[in-house]
């Protein structure tokens, strides 16, 4: 079942005796990983840059979708952003769930998407009620036309206090973050009408109140505070680093 929704794929709860897997490190491998497998070893098309591995972790180029592990070998399992890139996302997540006992999967979220579309995605996807859908972007006739990744990925995090503020107060704005053991809920490609109409017509004001967290103007304020004494201890760590 899912149990959360994490502030960032570095908050997860990991003993640190624990075996841990990440399917798809790419470019940028969860430092926790222990085993860290690809299946592109060959090319960039579904990354930012080439595989990084990093020190004392092992690498395997493997399948997601075939992982060459025995049930439950591990006790934790890492995906992040890379679901949204594959061919039977049924087959991959099921993998996970044979492999590991719990895990934590991040992907971009149907906001994310709209302002960051990469052709490499497959799928748009959706939380809602603790259930995650994906629909397969060629069948709504999504359209890949203008991405601001650098701006809202790269500009903005590296140079507004602000919008670091906002992506603490709102982490599942642009991502989705599930932390999980077992395995979760999920619906490939939804038929029911009251989820597609997510997916096909323009928001109203309404809709916010399903999926964000609403708080009074003092919780809101405090929150805004503890993400601006977390960015402050984030510099703090990098320059101990």
């Amino acid at each position: 079942m899912k149990y959360r929704n994490p502030q960032t794929r570095f908050k997860l709860k990991i003993g640190p005796s624990e075996k841990v897997l990440e399917v798809g490190g790419g470019h940028n491998p969860h430092p926790r990983s222990n085993m860290v497998v690809d299946k592109f070893t060959d090319t960039n098309y579904h990354r930012s840059a080439d595989i990084k591995v990093l020190k004392d972790q092992q690498f395997m180029e493997a399948d997601g979708e075939n992982l060459p592990f025995k049930d439950k070998e591990y006790d934790y399992v890492i995906c992040c952003h890379v679901l949204e890139h594959v061919e039977n996302p049924a087959r991959f997540l099921q993998e996970q769930f044979r492999v590991a006992k719990r895990g934590y999967l991040e992907t971009p979220s149907f906001i994310g998407e709209y302002l960051c579309p990469k052709e490499s995605h497959k799928w748009i996807l959706l939380e809602k009620d603790h259930k995650l859908y994906l629909v397969d972007k060629k069948k709504l006739g999504f359209q890949n036309n203008i991405d601001m990744g650098e701006l809202f990925q790269h500009y903005f995090p590296k140079n507004s206090l602000a919008f670091k503020i906002f992506e603490r107060t709102h982490p599942n704005m642009m991502t989705v973050r599930i932390e999980w053991e077992g395995s979760f809920e999920y619906v490939i490609d939804p038929s029911e009408e009251e989820i597609m109409k997510y997916f096909g017509k323009t928001w109203p004001y309404e809709w916010g109140d399903a999926f964000f967290e609403k708080r009074s103007r003092w919780s809101d304020m405090m929150a805004c505070v503890r993400a601006f004494f977390d960015i402050l201890y984030t510099v703090y760590l990098k320059k101990r680093a």
